[in-house]
């Protein structure tokens, strides 16, 4: 028995905005005879938008209205409707998750979701996506070498590090085709502040081709330093983004590339096609070291955020969940980890532990717990005590990554009031400073979007 859903993602980033409808299919992968084991089995995208110039007010301010109009239209295109749409991702990407209206943007787009598609930004969810909507997830699987991914976009070059088919670290770079403009005489029409003390030019000031080049050659470097390929030096900690660590790479690895510059590494364009730096920057990667010896274009070069966003941002959790008194779908909850040292700690100790966590949340949220593998009776029952004790009467949502949520859901349910809402779900692993969105049941399963950064609307 399978479960169809319709996933839409929306990608509005520093240069472009676009939009994709994907089919995701989800299916009992267990014998007649086992616990159910729902899991994605298939992903079809149904419609790609075009692509769109993202509108701005002014150099600093995005046109909510304009991207609004765009997504009405794209829906329309497509030919679904909001209350069509199971599961996907709204995301704000690169300089543009930056604007200072960026909330006011996700407000106005939002309701186009229906219920469950998530409005999220944040450079280690962006890696995340386009590496995995570029191909590059997959193809770790079969080399050798482990992968850096590199979405290179208008202001930002988001990496992961990826090996044998699991992300191992992500990072975010200050570098991108947009972070200088030009007219079509080569004046400079905007540069980037990230930009400031690297170079001394100005806007208003005419610019040579050679000129271009030296900047773009400069970023491409810093590209080579986050490889591993030039020995690093201030500057590239200067690109680095505030939300970001720098990636150290050990050992050689097979550079990738998508976003709107890998395709300027694949052809030549003309310095100010696109009135920008990407034609050049796409050049200098194409002579750097990166591209040297082992290197792959994504299978998706511009799309392949938006296309993570709208295939690949949902999971399932395991089959073996446990509800009670809880509204589905949940949006935004905040995440409480507790270690799985502290997960061993005495039942009072424990219980302090977890009220501290849940009690410093601006609001209700989730607890994320590691789990046992195959746990004792005796193991659950404490750890039901210690979070009966914790959460008191209030609303109860737990997230484990090993597979116990149904037997410590039950356990919570013999302690809890009655009315108290109890979720428990598992085989969802929650990173530290995350959020959760919980939906609609698949099956035995739920539908489940870990988020890394929400901007406030």
């Amino acid at each position: 028995m399978s479960s169809i859903l319709c996933s839409v993602g929306v990608d509005v980033g520093t240069t472009t905005t676009q939009l994709v409808v994907s089919q995701i299919t989800a299916e009992n992968k267990a014998s007649s005879f086992a616990v159910p084991e729902m899991e994605i089995t298939g992903r079809e995208i149904l419609y790609k938008s075009p692509i769109h110039f993202t509108p701005l007010l002014s150099g600093e301010l995005v046109d909510g209205e304009k991207i609004r109009a765009i997504v009405d239209e794209e829906y329309a295109k497509a030919g679904i409707r909001r209350e069509d749409v199971d599961t996907g991702a709204i995301i704000i990407t690169g300089e543009t998750s930056r604007k200072e209206n960026a909330g006011t943007v996700l407000a106005a787009i939002s309701d186009f979701a229906g219920d469950f598609v998530v409005a999220t930004a944040g450079p280690d969810l962006e890696s995340v996506l386009a590496a995995k909507g570029a191909g590059a997830v997959d193809a770790s699987e079969h080399t050798e070498k482990p992968v850096l991914h590199m979405d290179i976009g208008g202001g930002t070059s988001n990496l992961a590090l990826i090996g044998d088919g699991k992300i191992l670290r992500t990072g975010c770079l200050n570098v991108g085709g947009r972070l200088m403009k030009f007219d079509d005489t080569g004046c400079i029409t905007y540069i980037s502040p990230v930009l400031q003390g690297l170079v001394s030019y100005r806007t208003g000031e005419r610019i040579t081709e050679n000129q271009a080049m030296e900047v773009a050659v400069m970023l491409a470097q810093v590209l080579e330093m986050a490889a591993g390929l030039r020995q690093t030096g201030e500057i590239l900690s200067r690109l680095t983004t505030q939300e970001a660590q720098t990636i150290e790479v050990a050992g050689e690895v097979i550079p990738s590339f998508s976003g709107g510059v890998a395709d300027c590494i694949a052809q030549d364009f003309s310095w100010l096609e696109f009135g920008d730096l990407g034609p050049l920057l796409g050049r200098a990667i194409r002579r750097s070291r990166l591209c040297q010896g082992q290197y792959r274009l994504g299978s998706e070069t511009i799309r392949a955020t938006v296309i993570g966003a709208g295939c690949h941002s949902a999971q399932l959790s395991g089959s073996t969940v446990y509800y009670r008194n809880v509204e589905l779908p949940l949006k935004n909850l905040q995440v409480a980890t507790i270690a799985l040292q502290e997960q061993d700690l005495p039942g009072d100790k424990l219980a302090h532990i977890i009220a501290q966590r849940l009690k410093s949340l601006e609001q209700w949220g989730v607890l994320a717990l590691p789990g046992w593998n195959a746990p004792s009776y005796g193991q659950v029952t404490a750890l039901a005590d210690a979070i009966t004790r914790a959460v008191q009467d209030q609303p109860c949502c737990i997230v484990l990554e090993e597979d116990m949520a149904k037997a410590l859901g039950h356990a919570l349910a013999l302690r809890l009031p009655e009315s108290t809402p109890c979720l428990c779900i598992d085989r969802v692993r929650l990173p530290q400073n995350s959020y959760l969105d919980v939906g609609a049941p698949v099956g035995p399963a739920i539908s489940v979007v870990v988020k890394t950064l929400i901007l406030s609307h």
